[in-house]
């Protein structure tokens, strides 16, 4: 589209805009009635590890959207010479799962505790053996129950819980809301329903019944809404909280807030039955859309939902790229200090390709990223570690080959449950993230752990922000009883072509090779977390 065009469009109020808190940044993506991205912004930002707790103030919070917003108005006046000052729809995501608390007041009642943490192991464990569902560690129904069974004396006070993308969305439109798919990251939902199982909820209130607390379960949980429903819109206090400068305009309707799982499926028309979307940064998962309930309860495997409320297979571990990135910043240094300074992208281009020139099991060399505590494996601590015997084959492409495999290991294990015991079915999977960034390398990786062709898009480095632009933009945009479904595929995606790598059938052995290694030096990982 002309530059003219967008301007205009950008004058006359009809872009819409989208933001995420990712782990590590924050970014905006404006998009046209196209739903092309016209300009974005971004902020860095970082988790901090506080009394043992993975945490983030709510002044990071606030100085990262403003901060991200403003690089965005930047662009749009570097681009286009305009300013933003009306939007069509906007929404709003971030990491998913986690707790957040408030009193009747609004204040924050504890420290914020995101994904990270795995403190939550007792709480887990009974609600998934009263529920006879998985309750992952992260999610916000068992942070709460842990905190009730360390005796907590918040827990009294509490008014509202929500995720990180319901408290953005409630400070700016002042509604307690949360689409579907980040609420199945709080509660179960009912997918018939769609809404949380109410067998579960009246489960829960007689768990707690004795501890005569002042509220109910259901009256703390945010309201669920469905992709396309209205979620209200941004208050004055809410635009002036967002934009500091003041000439962003109140009014703008917002689609509801979503999780980081729900925008990726959408950024990449995975929210049809059989399809999947793996996104890998620093935290890897994988969402495999479901045409049933699994046979048995996993505790690796997540049951989630789509934004639009259908039944999503997730496997999600806690790291991925972190310790790789971290790696590659020690290449970065050392090429500094013999005075080569080498450029970001291509510094990690150079390595990452590397990778593909070693041996396909990577030379018996071991390594494990657990930055944090990873629940797919048992451990609630982590410790990155690298080991090698005298004999593997020690060169810097089996090195690199290594921290990539890693990156996917506890992913490994837990598609295999869904693909090879339960039988699942799927037709496509599409990657996203930071891992695809690199052309060709992360999806050739992927393939080889899961054994099944994987598709890069485009616009795949778009990333959630986009994800969940597209979902503000169908709140608006949608025809009469239209399914985001074929909204996607008619209307976003039409058109639009995939890369395919499929899996090399000496990639897949080697894989399957290391992933042995893997499992058997758990213990190796279980001694570093107990020893140093």
């Amino acid at each position: 589209m002309e530059t003219e065009q967008i301007r205009k469009q950008i004058e006359e109020g009809k872009t819409v805009l989208g933001i995420e808190l990712g782990s590590t940044r924050i970014k905006a993506v404006l998009i046209d009635e196209t739903n092309a991205p016209v300009a974005s912004g971004s902020f860095e930002w970082e988790n901090r590890l506080e009394d043992e707790i993975w945490t983030y103030h709510l002044e990071d919070v606030w100085q990262g959207l403003q901060e991200c917003y403003r690089d965005l108005a930047e662009d749009v006046k570097r681009q286009y010479d305009t300013e933003i000052r009306k939007l069509a729809g906007m929404g709003f995501s971030a990491m998913m799962h986690g707790y957040m608390a408030f009193d009747k007041q609004g204040n924050l009642l504890v420290p914020f505790r995101t994904w990270r943490n795995t403190m939550t192991g007792q709480a887990a464990k009974e609600l998934t053996l009263l529920f006879e569902y998985n309750i992952p560690q992260r999610w916000s129904i068992a942070h709460l129950y842990q905190a009730m069974l360390n005796g907590e004396e918040h827990v009294k006070n509490v008014d509202f819980i929500t995720t990180l993308a319901g408290y953005v969305h409630w400070k700016l439109t002042g509604r307690r809301v949360l689409g579907v798919g980040d609420a199945s990251g709080m509660f179960p939902i009912d997918v018939e329903k769609k809404d949380y199982n109410d067998r579960m909820i009246a489960q829960f209130d007689q768990l707690i019944g004795e501890r005569n607390y002042p509220w109910k379960l259901r009256e703390i949980l945010p309201q669920v809404l469905l992709a396309g429903d209205d979620a209200g819109v941004l208050t004055e206090e809410g635009a002036r909280l967002l934009d500091v400068s003041g000439i962003l305009e109140a009014g703008v309707p917002l689609c509801p807030p979503e999780g980081d799982a729900g925008t990726g499926m959408t950024a990449t028309n995975s929210v049809a039955v059989r399809t999947g979307n793996v996104s890998a940064g620093t935290s890897v998962f994988a969402m495999v859309v479901l045409e049933k309930e699994l046979q048995k309860v996993h505790e690796e495997i997540d049951m989630v939902t789509t934004p639009d409320g259908s039944l999503v297979g997730m496997v999600h571990c806690n790291n991925c790229t972190s310790d790789l990135n971290a790696w590659v910043s020690l290449f970065g240094e050392f090429a500094e200090a013999m005075g080569i300074p080498a450029d970001k992208n291509k510094l990690f281009s150079t390595l990452y390709n590397k990778a593909l020139e070693g041996d396909p099991d990577c030379g018996g060399l071991l390594a494990y990223n657990y930055f944090s505590g990873e629940p797919i494996t048992g451990f609630e601590e982590g410790r990155p570690l690298f080991v090698r015997k005298p004999d593997s084959r020690f060169s810097l492409a089996n090195f690199m080959r290594v921290h990539l495999f890693t990156s996917l290991g506890a992913l490994k294990l837990g598609m295999d449950i869904l693909l090879k015991e339960e039988h699942v079915q799927l037709d496509r999977i599409l990657g996203h993230g930071g891992l695809f960034k690199t052309k060709g390398v992360g999806q050739r990786i992927m393939a080889a752990a899961i054994d099944v062709p994987v598709q890069v898009m485009e616009t795949a480095g778009e990333g959630g922000a986009w994800g969940i632009a597209l979902l503000a933009s169908y709140l608006i945009h949608k025809g009469q009883g239209e399914t985001l479904d074929h909204y996607l595929s008619e209307t976003v995606f039409a058109g639009q072509t995939a890369e395919e790598i499929s899996p090399d059938p000496r990639d897949v052995e080697g894989f399957n090779t290391f992933i042995a290694a893997y499992k058997k030096g758990l213990g190796v990982e279980q001694a570093a977390v107990e020893r140093v």
